[in-house]
């Protein structure tokens, strides 16, 4: 995985000391987070894609205590909807779940810090629970929050990055925005790999970079950006560091016939236009849906 960081001390390991990481969320019950009850509900609008198609930038990002996220939305959601937060399944504060572990509706009052364009913080979010997160076949995980995707545009000028909801393809430019960080990664998707092995778990048609997407640790979880549409194509989780084989940090590749490739030194990704058919009315999580194939409990 691009492994969570815990504190400044590690990311100085990983960048040198003179780096911090991106700005830590603020504590609980700070004047800038949005209760469900606080702010107007009158002047939601959905994204424009045609500005987001100009420049990718670090809005509607946030940063975790140790990974990256984003506030996402399915294209039909109502503005009076709790808004989602995604991020990768080995970044839940409960830890990585193990293979054929899924978590559903589990309380949580996790912080986010929500960014804006520059990728300053300008307030804090906090889940109600994790509505879902797992390890097997993906690595994902979705935040419900106390706040409403209205409310957080109203408090802040931001709105959520929108999910696509057809599979990505090869050759697209995309740009992997770590909130945590505040950096981006360019490159292009290369391909898409049948079955991704790292350590315990296995990962099923995984999104993989062309080599300038470098992602490091704390960039987990970070939303990867399809650059002509401004939409959510899939979600940051790893790289093979060493050139290890299957080991953690050290993902290989397994095609249809079982043969395994290992290439050092490139990263990969989640798909997430499969999350889109399991999100239901009211943005809540229903893993009972038609054309749902997330894993369940």
């Amino acid at each position: 995985m691009n492994k969570p960081l815990v504190g400044a001390f590690l990311a100085a390991l990983l960048l040198g000391a003179g780096v911090a990481p991106a700005v830590a969320a603020e504590p609980a019950g700070s004047a800038s987070e949005v209760s469900a009850e606080a702010a107007p509900q009158t002047k939601y609008t959905a994204p424009d894609t045609a500005l987001a198609a100009k420049a990718v930038t670090f809005a509607g990002t946030v940063a975790l205590s140790n990974c990256s996220g984003s506030v996402v939305r399915i294209p039909d959601a109502a503005p009076t909807d709790p808004a989602l937060v995604l991020s990768n399944g080995h970044c839940m504060e409960s830890g990585f779940p193990g293979p054929g572990e899924v978590v559903v509706d589990q309380p949580s009052s996790r912080t986010f810090t929500l960014l804006n364009a520059s990728g300053s913080g300008v307030g804090t979010l906090r889940a109600s629970k994790i509505a879902y997160g797992t390890m097997t076949d993906t690595d994902l995980s979705l935040y419900e929050l106390t706040s409403t995707y209205q409310q957080i545009e109203d408090s802040y000028g931001i709105q959520a990055l929108e999910l696509e909801t057809a599979h990505p393809t090869a050759g697209t430019a995309i740009t992997v925005a770590s909130g945590y960080w505040k950096r981006t990664y360019s490159c292009d998707i290369d391909g898409f790999v049948h079955q991704l092995k790292e350590g315990r778990w296995t990962w099923k048609d995984s999104v993989r970079y062309t080599p300038e997407c470098q992602t490091i640790g704390g960039t987990s979880g970070s939303p990867v950006i399809d650059d002509a549409t401004g939409k959510v194509v899939a979600v940051n989780n790893t790289g093979n560091e060493s050139g290890q084989e299957c080991t953690d940090n050290n993902p290989c590749e397994v095609d249809e016939n079982g043969d395994v490739t290992v290439r050092e030194g490139i990263n990969y990704a989640q798909q997430t236009y499969n999350m889109v058919p399991c999100i239901g009315a009211g943005s809540k999580i229903d893993l009972t849906r038609e054309g749902c194939a997330l894993p369940k409990p």
